[in-house]
């Protein structure tokens, strides 16, 4: 009788089980892997704006750390690497309209933006600094000494710069711009007290532009992890992803882009 109950049993675990399958197989057809092996080429989303992620050399190519993180996916999945070159503001917005099939644009994992696409494991965590304007040495020591509405704080609109500033710095007098390049000169040519962004943007404007002018607050007061995005409802695109990031940290690639982009600034020459 036992064997008889658990026959019974096993018949109907195995005829539940191949819906289940069958649906298994009807996702991984809809996967946006089929799409990107059949055209040969990977497009990735990203603003060519934000050094030393991803930038524009003398000769108009795009390099930087991300774009050097893409064309390793493109190649794990034997494909060309296609830059599609986006405002950061329509990033997602593009990415949902099928635009291109991942972002890697520096892109912070937040849990709003988290309810808009999927994300990767993070490939780098980094957190938001304050770039300074000179006359403020020694008066300003921590981002806490600017939450006062004589100074005047700018980020990039749509940032998590932005987030920051408006969390932390709520009594500040607050400016925002469309580019990060127009925030660090806000400071450096004295109209504005300060611009709160990521590190390495804030030391590559301190090191180019305000050495005299500027001075930085390195120690970042936020946690962002960085993160590629894609559309979401694809567990295998998601999957690979993963798999990658944690081959290319493993066998010594990340750690050559992590030297050559964000341990040293012989870069600077390319673009400069």
């Amino acid at each position: 009788m036992k064997f008889v109950k658990a026959l019974v049993l096993l018949m109907l675990v195995t005829v539940m089980a191949v819906p289940a399958f069958a649906g298994d197989i009807e996702v991984a057809k809809k996967s946006v892997i089929n799409d990107i092996l059949k055209r040969g080429e990977l497009r990735v989303g990203f603003d060519a704006g934000y050094p030393p992620f991803e930038m524009t050399d003398k000769s108009g190519n795009f390099v930087g750390f991300d774009i050097d993180l893409a064309k390793e996916l493109a190649k794990a999945m034997g494909v060309k690497f296609v830059p599609v070159n986006t405002d950061f503001d329509g990033m997602i917005p593009s990415l949902l309209s099928d635009k291109f099939d991942v972002i890697i644009s520096g892109m912070t994992l937040t849990q709003e933006r988290n309810l808009k696409i999927g994300f990767s494991d993070p490939y780098l965590v980094m957190g938001q600094t304050v770039l300074v304007s000179a006359k403020h040495k020694g008066a300003v020591k921590s981002y806490r000494d600017l939450n006062d509405p004589k100074f005047t704080v700018v980020s990039r609109m749509g940032t998590t710069g932005e987030e920051a500033t408006k969390k932390h710095l709520p009594k500040a007098t607050y400016k925002s711009f469309d580019k990060e390049v127009d925030c660090a000169m806000e400071v450096v040519n004295g109209r504005a007290d300060a611009f709160v962004y990521d590190r390495p943007v804030n030391e590559v404007f301190q090191s180019k532009h305000g050495k005299d002018k500027t001075f930085l607050l390195e120690e970042a007061f936020t946690f962002e992890p960085m993160a590629i995005g894609y559309k979401q409802g694809d567990p295998d695109f998601a999957n690979f992803i993963n798999h990658f990031l944690l081959q290319l940290k493993n066998d010594g690639r990340y750690q050559r882009m992590v030297d050559k982009w964000l341990m040293s600034d012989a870069w600077q020459k390319q673009i400069q």
